[in-house]
């Protein structure tokens, strides 16, 4: 299945802060706290205004001193139980927001992980990234602070309502006349602010996958002398997003400040109506004071609503892109009751007239037709010209890909109907561009069997003619290699590589041009382990020098997404096909540095 549009406009945000809810269930009894002690801070809020009321008529208005105290007390004693209210509330409503996001975070990327390379041929890693990092932290915020807020103020507004009505219902329907203008400008700006925090978003994500490609390939910008237009590049995205920024920044401003005039503005209106009222003798002091405490919590919470529904706006956009990322359905799943395979498994691999093209060249067939039946134990070289389609026999069989039509059969079993985890467990693969992660020279080798003791660590660097490089570094086995291995030379990576799939020991090994990065010394050795690796198990190798492939059971040339010949060297040079021309060309190009070039007109 394609992977999900995670930036389609079309659907509506706001449908996607239920799906945030279902992270919050697990916590219920956290948010039940937070929500208690948010209905206990309200209510202290607005005792306040009758605080101040019996203040004002009773203690001032009788000149009882007595009565001063207790009123002033009583108030002192609701201060005391807001701040512990507010208190409980911000640590409860904080845990929770964190807690949650840090649950999104792993789902997402647990979900992540298990997405085929289809998802990732559409989908720049940079911008999912964004979603992990800035979308989620809108989400903390929504759930950490802009719920509770919004709550609170609605509690306030609601109880200040009907504490108005109360007081006095006359100024009461003085402020109710404001509401439409108050409530008209945030429906209207609210929808221009949905779709600036929407756009501002994507800016956000393309500079990240900027940045993110640009510093993935930091060597190749500097070795082309190409920092400067990589700056301009990244200026650019980064002025997108600010103009982008500025034009949300001031629309929620707009918002904001429109919303404030009009409810202070009422305010001072119903102050000037209120105060003629008193001197009328239609309301007491006290009355007044309470009605315009009320009216300023009333407005305030209308102000503070409007602020955080701009928070809201930002955490749908959100939502909605993680949801959309978390909707994304794997294109390789695991049946509903997947077969086993015997154990333990032989490593027979069977290719029937598979035929395979990747979804974002639909024009072009990778693979078409090929049948190929290898034994268990046999060690098969694949060679032809590049585009070929060698790499995607090693994609199609650890089932990155399923083909469009043919059976890939493991042991007889079709690899369509196992568990893609369980049949990955028993292939070790080796690829051209070794991947070294951001750790230690022992948990690099370890990714090829975490329970591996260091002995049996060692033993597979040794195998891989790597224990003696591994030794001279400054802490062993224990020294960080840092981000994508840029301590070691190509070569060194390349035995770290081969090490893991040593450790692995796996039934099944793919060699895609293993030795390239050797040195002759270093291959020499490497080729020696190789071969002992090799018996017993099967053995797929991709190879660009045709040295490396002569001792193989069986050559299999391929091209076009075809199988053109198969044979041992000798039958295969006398045929004068096109693995004769490749080997010719290679051959021909000499020990010199042309070598790699000829090389490279086998892969």
């Amino acid at each position: 299945m394609p992977s999900a549009d995670i930036s389609d406009p079309k659907r509506p945000p706001i449908s996607a802060l239920k799906h945030i809810f279902r992270f919050v269930l697990p916590y219920r009894w956290m948010a039940a706290g937070a929500t208690i002690a948010l209905i206990v801070t309200s209510g202290a809020m607005l005792a306040i205004g009758q605080a101040i009321r019996r203040v004002i008529d009773v203690g001032f208005g009788h000149g009882n001193g007595d009565y001063l105290d207790l009123y002033f007390g009583a108030l002192f004693g609701v201060v005391v139980i807001l701040a512990a209210g507010t208190f409980a509330r911000f640590y409860c409503v904080t845990w929770v927001g964190e807690r949650v996001v840090a649950d999104i975070r792993r789902a997402v990327y647990s979900h992540v992980m298990k997405l085929s390379p289809v998802f990732f041929e559409t989908t720049r890693s940079g911008e999912v990234l964004s979603r992990l990092t800035t979308d989620t932290e809108l989400i903390q915020t929504l759930v950490g602070s802009s719920i509770s807020v919004a709550l609170r103020n609605v509690l306030l507004f609601v109880g200040s309502a009907v504490l108005l009505v109360i007081t006095s219902p006359h100024l009461t329907l003085l402020v109710a006349l404001v509401i439409p203008l108050v409530v008209l400008p945030i429906i209207i700006l609210g929808r221009r602010l949905r779709k600036l925090s929407r756009e501002s978003q994507d800016r956000i994500a393309d500079l990240a996958a900027q940045a993110g490609e640009t510093l993935n390939a930091i060597t190749t910008v500097q070795a082309y002398t190409y920092e400067s237009r990589e700056a301009d590049r990244f200026g650019n995205h980064a002025e997108a997003a600010f103009g982008t920024a500025v034009r949300r920044i001031r629309a929620r401003a707009w918002l904001t400040a429109l919303v404030m005039l009009l409810v202070f503005g009422a305010v001072n209106a119903v102050m000037w109506i209120g105060g003629k009222a008193v001197f009328a003798g239609e309301m007491s002091a006290g009355e007044l004071s309470a009605f315009v405490f009320y009216a300023v919590v009333g407005a305030s919470a209308v102000g503070a609503l409007s602020e955080t529904w701009g928070d809201v706006q930002r955490a749908a956009g959100a939502a909605e892109r993680l949801m959309q990322l978390l909707a994304t359905e794997p294109a390789i799943r695991a049946p509903v009751t997947p077969l086993q395979l015997p154990a333990p498994p032989t490593g027979r691999l069977q290719f029937d007239a598979v035929r395979f093209h990747y979804p974002a060249r639909p024009q072009m067939r990778a693979v078409d037709g090929l049948s190929l039946d290898i034994a268990a134990g046999e060690t098969v070289a694949i060679v032809g010209p590049s585009g070929a389609g060698k790499t995607t026999l090693f994609q199609l069989l650890l089932r990155f890909y399923d083909p469009e039509s043919g059976h890939i059969r493991f042991d007889g079993c079709d690899i369509a109907q196992l568990d893609p985890v369980a049949l990955r467990r028993h292939i070790g693969l080796v690829a051209q561009e070794p991947v070294i992660f951001g750790a230690t020279v022992a948990e690099n080798i370890r990714y090829g069997r975490p329970e591996a003791s260091d002995a049996e660590v060692q033993a597979a660097a040794g195998a891989a003619a790597a224990h003696g490089f591994i030794q001279a570094l400054p802490q062993g086995y224990d020294t960080y290699l840092g981000e994508r291995g840029v301590r070691l030379s190509g070569g060194q990576r390349q035995r770290i590589a081969i090490a893991r799939a040593l450790l692995r020991d796996p039934p099944v090994l793919l060699l895609d041009e293993a030795t390239s990065s050797l040195d002759a010394e270093s291959e020499r050795k490497l080729q020696t382990a190789l071969e002992h690796l090799m018996q017993g198990r099967t053995t797929l190798v991709i190879a660009h020098r045709l040295a490396t492939v002569q001792k193989a059971d069986r050559i299999v040339v391929m091209d076009q997404g075809r199988i053109v010949a198969s044979g041992r060297h000798d039958s295969l040079m006398a045929e004068d096909g096109l693995y004769a021309r490749l080997a010719r060309l290679q051959f021909m190009a000499g020990p010199g540095p042309d070598t790699e070039a000829g090389a490279d007109a086998a892969a």
